[in-house]
């Protein structure tokens, strides 16, 4: 097993909020978030509440999610700019929350994509 599967084995066994924590921090340096599309669009998830855009730190991350009901879908990268431009206040519109780094058995944090925007836009702390 490489280092890099086996790195993004151990990430997605970490908690909901260390998994969010990961997210920002892959998404502040690498200036895109992932979701995943098919040829209807992204896909949606749906809790008892909310439904959700999942949104992934790499198209890795995303990939693992791409089985079962999902096996015809494709990673999607989104430039930083352009979710903080177009996504956010159209998710809102929507009423769509973000499903923060999902894994198989656990959707993650579910947030408005304005909590997402505004950890992705807080200084970076030193």
């Amino acid at each position: 097993m490489s280092t890099k599967e086996k790195s993004l084995k151990q990430i997605t066994q970490l908690t909901p909020e260390a998994r969010y924590d990961f997210l920002v921090k892959q998404v502040k340096e690498q200036k895109n978030l992932w979701t995943l599309q098919d040829l209807n669009g992204c896909v949606m998830l749906t809790t008892d509440e909310e439904d959700c855009i999942p949104m992934w730190p790499s198209e890795d991350a995303a990939a693992l999610w791409a089985v079962d009901d999902w096996v015809d879908c494709q990673p999607l990268a989104i430039p930083l700019t352009e979710w903080l431009e177009r996504w956010v206040p159209g998710m809102q519109d929507d009423e769509l929350c973000v499903a923060v780094f999902p894994v198989q058995d656990d959707l993650g944090v579910v947030i408005p994509p304005y909590e997402l925007e505004s950890r992705l836009q807080a200084k970076q702390q030193h």
